[in-house]
């Protein structure tokens, strides 16, 4: 008797040492983010809806801008339907890690920072990020001539911190977003704003009545596709994507349409 319960419990050890091998083939492997979008026939798009022209709602509150007809093509090329998620600039990378979308499409730049938690597609369009303001400002060329001058920012954002960091001198007003800072610019309640080219476009085009200058240029900001870590076939795709539209013009017909300006961008 003594042998069957030894017997038994050697048994018993062998099929516990055997059984994760034998889970391991009897598990499918997880569909990647792909094919999941392929599966359900849909493609979530996190997109900005307050930053004109990449995202904003045209005269008959119907989603208009660069960001949203890059997504339109990017949902056709791969044959499925798009489903446009808005976003605003604070929550728009943690919409993509909740899941709540498959890609954001929101005017996003690419920085070390950024890279720890998500992932960047090549470039897609190219912009200059630079301080605007009227014409009898004089043009700066180094950040230490923005003192005094007092600059409408967009609380938390990348010219936020390039401002605090490089011109400590300038009298930065912060603002829950873009919105926020241009409006303070039109109603004279700062001398300045920050912020990138074709945002500055826009507000020129729609206050023709108001000055939109240049006044000192901080640098060009490349706009990426992002994604989550580890998607990395999702990842080659979009840059196919990319890659295909770069060559037949399709994207340097949008960046023309929207910001007025030839792409010039650069490699990743």
């Amino acid at each position: 008797m003594r042998f069957f319960r030894t017997l038994a419990a050697a048994a018993a050890v062998c099929a516990a040492v055997a059984l994760p091998a034998a889970l391991s083939t009897a598990v499918p492997a997880k569909a990647d983010a792909l094919q999941d979008v392929l599966s359900a026939g849909k493609l979530r798009v996190g997109v900005l809806m307050d930053a004109a022209p990449w995202g904003f709602k045209d005269a008959k509150g119907e989603a208009a801008g660069l960001d949203i007809d890059l997504a339109k093509l990017m949902a056709a090329d791969m044959g499925v339907k798009l489903d446009l998620v808005q976003v605003t600039g604070a929550n728009r990378i943690p919409s993509l890690l909740a899941n709540k979308v498959d890609v954001l499409v929101a005017a996003a730049g690419a920085t070390p920072e950024r890279a720890q938690q998500v992932t960047f597609s090549q470039p897609y369009a190219a912009v200059n990020l630079g301080v605007y303001g009227p014409k009898s400002m004089a043009t700066a060329t180094d950040p230490a001539e923005l003192k005094g001058h007092s600059i409408g920012v967009a609380k938390g954002s990348t010219l936020d911190i390039w401002l605090t960091d490089n011109a400590p001198g300038a009298k930065l007003v912060r603002f829950e977003d873009t919105p926020g800072a241009i409006a303070a610019y039109l109603a004279g309640q700062v001398e300045t704003f920050a912020e990138n080219s074709a945002i500055a476009l826009k507000v020129s085009e729609d206050n023709p009545g108001k000055d939109v200058e240049l006044k000192f240029l901080i640098r060009q900001s490349p706009a990426h596709v992002v994604l989550r870590h580890g998607e990395q076939d999702l990842r080659d795709w979009v840059n196919t994507f990319l890659f295909y539209n770069r060559l037949n013009g399709k994207l340097g017909a949008l960046q023309m349409k929207w910001f007025k300006e030839k792409q010039t961008l650069p490699q990743m």
